[in-house]
């Protein structure tokens, strides 16, 4: 059955995210029945399912809304933290561990998605540099306050403390300090698993997926390109914008929760300036509303580093010239029109025509 010319590219922007997901997910289940993994890059399994979370997420802000967004690890501390601190609350009423993930994953997306609702309405109404300097502010604000937050649980429930200590929460002798200021949460339990990871990540797609070819999509876009011209035919920029930005804290929310909950401790300080740079730099290279390329980009980056281990000394400068180069490489025209021309080749179509604009 042949797809029509008007569907083709509809249907490979579905198609391409899912089926690389999908591909990739087999295969290192595969790789893992074998033993053909290293430890290290199998520790590295879930965090590189939540940085592609974050990636897509982050990726709607600024490539589909078109929105420049430098607190996006905010949100994710805010998942991250809530979500473990309701794992922990709720470990003896639900027994079973997938469940009580999926509640922590669940709860840290609404608390995200909250905040991000919070912070959008003032935020959404500038512009540029002056949005992104509040969002990074929101980032460091974010990162403080939960520094300062002290939280127990004994039989009374959640106590909760801001700059106190832990025996000014006058927890009670069966009680148990959760939270611990700076010191972030110990104990955790390590409910994330690599399955988990990817179906999230297939979550994630689907919600954001649809969320553009949509019509709430269609009317984010309109903004993104033309915000006046929008508004002229009753696009309500605060409904479009607000509704992007808070699925995507609310998507960064639950990659956090997943994340935490892959280690045994986490710290405020984790979620900081340069994560939220680092998500960035996912999205910028795997380029702008190009889902697939985010994919990419935040699991060959994320690996990279340890796989250039064992040169240490040049590390970081490899790291460097890979991320000038791929910059370079997205950048350019003529690589671009590289796959259009080799679809046009093969599939017996006319190549694409290059229009010299100073002809």
């Amino acid at each position: 059955m042949k797809i029509p010319q008007r569907l083709q590219g509809i249907t490979r922007g579905w198609v391409l995210p899912y089926a690389l997901v999908i591909v990739s997910f087999i295969t290192v289940q595969i790789l893992l029945a074998g033993g053909n993994i290293s430890a290290t890059l199998e520790g590295q399994l879930i965090p590189i399912c939540a940085y592609i979370v974050m990636a897509v997420s982050l990726n709607l802000t600024v490539g589909v809304l078109g929105e420049l967004s430098l607190g996006h690890a905010g949100f994710m501390s805010v998942g991250a933290f809530s979500g473990v601190i309701a794992c922990i609350s709720l470990e003896g009423a639900i027994g079973s561990d997938p469940l009580l993930l999926v509640v922590g994953m669940v709860i840290g997306a609404l608390f995200a998605g909250v905040a991000g609702f919070l912070i959008g309405i003032p935020v959404l109404r500038l512009r540029g540099d002056y949005l992104a300097i509040v969002t990074l502010a929101f980032g460091e604000i974010i990162k403080n306050i939960i520094n300062c937050l002290t939280i127990g649980q004994d039989s009374r429930g959640l106590r909760f403390g801001f700059l106190s200590s832990a025996s000014e929460l006058g927890l009670e002798g069966d009680g148990r300090l959760i939270v611990n200021g700076p010191m972030g949460i110990a104990n955790i339990p390590r409910l994330s698993t690599f399955t988990f990871g990817f179906i999230l990540i297939i979550v994630t797609l689907f919600i954001v997926l649809n969320l553009v070819k949509s019509r709430s999509g269609r009317a984010i876009m309109a903004l993104r390109d033309n915000r006046i011209a929008a508004e002229s035919v009753g696009i309500s920029a605060t409904k479009y914008k607000l509704m992007a930005f808070v699925t995507s804290a609310a998507l960064a929310g639950a990659a956090g929760a997943l994340y935490a909950m892959n280690f045994s401790t986490i710290v405020a300080s984790k979620f900081n300036f340069n994560t939220s740079i680092l998500i960035l730099v996912y999205v910028v290279l795997g380029g702008l509303g190009n889902f697939t390329g985010s994919i990419v980009a935040a699991a060959l980056l994320t690996v990279l580093p340890e796989m250039l281990r064992n040169f240490n000394d040049y590390r970081m400068l490899v790291y460097a010239i890979v991320l000038i180069l791929v910059m370079l490489a997205t950048n350019n025209e003529t690589l671009k029109a590289i796959p259009a021309r080799l679809r046009a080749r093969f599939s017996g179509a006319a190549a694409p025509v290059e229009v010299d604009a100073n002809a």
